[in-house]
C-alpha cells in the first residue's frame, strides 16, 4: 500500500490542490502545497524547526513528527 503522502490530492493545511507539488511541513507531519511551504518559511521559528528536523535525521530518526507534531 502506498503512503497517503503520495496519493492525497489536497493540502492538509489549506485544502488547495497538490497538483503543483507537495512537501512535508517542518512543523508537523502535514503534507502541504508549495504556497503553504512559502508561508511556513516566513515564520519566525522556521530555522529552528528545520534544524530540529535535520538533527533528528542525522540521528537516524526518519519519522520525526516536527516541533509541533
Amino acid at each position: 500500500m502506498m503512503d497517503r503522502f503520495f496519493t492525497q490530492t489536497t493540502c492538509d493545511r489549506c485544502g488547495g490542490s497538490l497538483a503543483g507539488g507537495r512537501i512535508m511541513s517542518m512543523y508537523s507531519t502535514e503534507c502541504i502545497c508549495l504556497d503553504c511551504k512559502e508561508k511556513e518559511k516566513a515564520q519566525e521559528d522556521y530555522k529552528q524547526a528545520a534544524q530540529a528536523e535535520l538533527d533528528e535525521v542525522r540521528k537516524g530518526n526518519l519519522n520525526y513528527k516536527g516541533i509541533k507534531g
